[in-house]
């Protein structure tokens, strides 16, 4: 191996072992907390959307799929 070529290569594998550490590592944030306080409280808001609109209906559909389950038969 040439030796003028031990520099470049030595750098190259400083950087490929810095990067293979970093990806290891992971990242450092913490996440995205405004965008996880953003998704909650629309959520809660079309839960709340959902049951003003269609409460009646759901529970109804609630209702009949609870009474129609039998329960274990005695033997």
């Amino acid at each position: 191996m040439s030796t003028h070529l031990t520099p470049t290569i030595s750098h190259l594998t400083k950087r490929a072992v810095h990067r293979v550490t970093a990806a290891l590592s992971g990242p450092r944030d913490r996440g995205d907390v405004p965008g996880w306080v953003l998704i909650t409280i629309m959520t809660a808001g079309l839960v709340t959307l959902l049951w003003g609109v269609a409460g009646d209906q759901l529970e109804s559909l609630f209702t009949n799929a609870i009474s129609s389950v039998s329960g274990p038969s005695g033997g």
